[in-house]
């Protein structure tokens, strides 16, 4: 007597079979996936399940199960597990949130001598005094629960990130003021406003940039060896340079020089080189910090002398986040200031000259993005 199959036969879409054949012939992927997805094939060409499982040296009810599950779910949801419900949570919400309120304290102020948590101690100080605050489902945490709950909730209580908080009365009116010339530049670079009397660049200073020698040379990367540089730690300082730049908002180039010291000399020195650069007729819009070089005697003396040729806009204090030369400065430090190694300070004034150069040779254009939608330019 033939035989006749119970089950309903399996059809595959041309993309479908594509891709249980990919998986079928994979080498990297599980080795399940792939036995699932030659039980898929095979039975959607006609083969039985006892001939499958001969061929595949596996049982009958583990190939019926993968086929139940193609015909019922689709053939590519059958190659994984589906979603099982799993054990029923042992700590309860209330638990739960206290577990938070803990991590959302310091050590210290629970009584303990340690500044921060660690996962270790956190989950200890849980599993000691959950029974007392009336939480027994915590008797038995482990730092792994712990570390999941925590990520589960977004925190991670046993780290430290810098937080300056401006404490400026006038924040909003200066951070609105930096805003607004950021919009402002957004419309002349879409040809909404006319930019050619006004230029608006982002001033600050980089100071404290090390010219530090090494005592042996580096030596190079050696294929099959040594993939990366190889540097001696001892190293001689031969002193500081500090980088003045402005960049420009609309056009990305880079207006920077390089002294030993930033004092108000120093500053105007930098406004005399951006004062010849431009046309006079054009306004110098200059985003700066409240440095006191920035609003010295001198510093006022040369405005004075050059009546509406510059126009600061002042940051709020403790906000150079503010300001769109960070970004720059931060892509320098990266990309060319990280490991680098001169044999003097001069040496060190030449390579960040030669860099700005190269930089200005393909200017990048930042822009800014937050909280701008909110920003209205009449």
């Amino acid at each position: 007597m033939p035989f006749v199959s119970q089950r309903a036969a399996l059809t595959l879409s041309e993309e479908e079979k594509t891709q249980l054949t990919n998986y079928a012939t994979s080498r990297t992927r599980p080795k399940a996936v792939v036995e699932r997805a030659q039980m898929l094939l095979g039975y959607a060409e006609g083969a039985t399940i006892s001939a499958l499982a001969r061929g595949l040296h596996t049982n009958r009810p583990r190939i019926e199960r993968c086929v139940d599950k193609a015909l019922q779910f689709g053939p590519l949801t059958a190659l994984h597990d589906l979603p099982r419900p799993g054990r029923p949570r042992q700590i309860t919400p209330e638990a739960r949130a206290w577990l938070v309120a803990v991590a959302c304290q310091k050590p210290k102020d629970l009584g303990l001598a340690a500044e921060q948590w660690t996962v270790a101690a956190l989950a200890e100080y849980l599993r000691t005094h959950g029974h007392q605050e009336g939480h027994p489902s915590l008797a038995g945490i482990r730092k792994g629960t712990v570390s999941k709950l925590l990520a589960h909730h977004g925190l991670a209580p046993h780290t430290i990130r810098s937080s300056l908080v401006s404490t400026d009365p006038a924040f909003e009116e200066k951070m609105a003021q930096v805003l607004c010339c950021y919009k402002e530049v957004d419309l002349y670079r879409c040809g909404e406003k006319d930019d050619s009397l006004v230029a608006v660049l982002s001033y600050d200073e980089k100071p404290g940039i090390q010219a530090i020698r090494n005592l042996h040379p580096d030596r190079p990367p050696v294929p099959g060896t040594s993939p990366s540089w190889r540097r001696d730690p001892h190293y001689q300082r031969c002193g500081t340079v500090s980088l003045l730049a402005s960049i420009d908002l609309l056009t990305g180039r880079v207006h920077g020089e390089v002294y030993d010291r930033h004092r108000s000399r120093e500053f105007v020195a930098h406004l005399t080189s951006l004062d010849q650069h431009y046309p006079q007729e054009v306004t110098i819009k200059l985003i700066l910090d409240n440095h006191s070089a920035h609003t010295s005697r001198e510093t006022r003396a040369y405005l004075a002398q050059h009546p509406g040729r510059f126009q600061f806009i002042f940051t709020p204090t403790h906000a150079s986040w503010l300001n769109l030369i960070e970004v720059f400065f931060s892509k320098m430090t990266r990309s060319f200031l990280r490991g680098i190694r001169v044999s003097s300070v001069e040496e060190l004034k030449a390579r960040i000259r030669q860099y700005l150069d190269e930089v200005n040779r393909m200017p990048t254009v930042f822009r800014w993005r937050w909280k701008m939608e909110e920003v209205n330019v009449a």
